[in-house]
């Protein structure tokens, strides 16, 4: 995920000294890549315990790991720093140009802040897992049933909650052997956050999957999963972050069955030739 986009997304809310040292960043980039903590809290009238505040909002542990992700980003810079929006009659050919474009930028853009050791810690709780409660509304509803469809087919104990008060009723019920992963994009749907505190509360190991930044659900969750948060249209109906999302969990699920390979690929290839025999017997009816 690019962090320059993740602090043009959040500048806004940011405090007044924050604002001012953000300013800097995206203005001078490259500048910033080369300064050391010091150097860069006086150029930028900052402070370094600001600058270190700073660094931990966007999940970056100190200065120097963000100066690292950002010459990485700066290394491989798209060449275009924008998504792509409708626009009215834009024609048939530009359209496919310019979603592809957006769905790649964002998968990409994930693909670079994930978190290898949050992956491994996920993917170890999953497997370890005796239920899997699922929670997401809309778009992320959509994400967290893909996943459940996935993680039935391997046998897991898994069930999806889009219903808030059905949430709350299946996180109630959890427990330590249990795990609750909260899907929401912005981070702040009330009620995702609510079952997956609640879970957590029972003892449930609790996993978010949300875009990248400081955001409520990630605070609430044992374990952070970050996706691309670049997206911030209403036309476009979180198109490109539906597809980092679903990207995400594509990565959990192989990284989940390549580790355990003994025990998921078979029921895989059971759950494939039972529906294989179901469907072929209904055709030749």
């Amino acid at each position: 995920m690019s962090i320059l986009q993740a602090i043009q997304d959040k500048f806004e809310s940011l405090s007044p000294q924050e604002n001012k040292l953000a300013s800097y960043i995206l203005l001078q980039p490259r500048d910033v890549a080369q300064k050391t903590i010091t150097e860069l809290a006086k150029v930028a009238g900052s402070s370094t315990a600001t600058i270190s505040r700073f660094c931990r909002s966007f999940q970056v542990e100190n200065f120097s790991e963000f100066k690292l992700r950002l010459a990485m980003e700066l290394a491989d810079q798209p060449t275009s720093n924008q998504y792509q929006d409708i626009i009215a009659g834009q024609p048939l050919d530009r359209i496919i140009t310019a979603i592809t474009a957006n769905h790649v930028r964002s998968i990409s853009d994930t693909a670079r802040l994930l978190d290898i050791g949050q992956l491994r810690e996920a993917i170890i709780t999953l497997h370890r897992a005796e239920r899997i409660h699922l929670y997401g509304s809309a778009t992320s509803g959509v994400v967290a049933q893909d996943f459940y469809q996935k993680l039935i087919r391997i046998g897991k104990a898994v069930a999806h909650f889009s219903d808030p008060h059905m949430q709350q009723t299946s996180a109630v019920s959890l427990s330590s052997a249990d795990v609750a992963i909260g899907f929401s994009y912005s981070g702040e749907t009330p009620e995702t956050i609510a079952a997956l505190k609640t879970a957590s509360e029972q003892g449930a190991t609790t996993i978010s999957i949300t875009k990248f930044g400081a955001c409520t659900l990630a605070k609430a969750a044992a374990i952070s999963l970050f996706i691309s948060s670049s997206e911030a249209s209403m036309r476009r109906g979180d198109m490109a972050s539906r597809m980092a999302q679903l990207h995400l969990i594509d990565i959990l699920f192989v990284g989940l069955v390549s580790e355990h390979f003994d025990v998921y690929v078979p029921r895989l290839e059971n759950s494939f030739q039972t529906v294989q025999q179901y469907t072929g017997k209904r055709g030749r009816k």
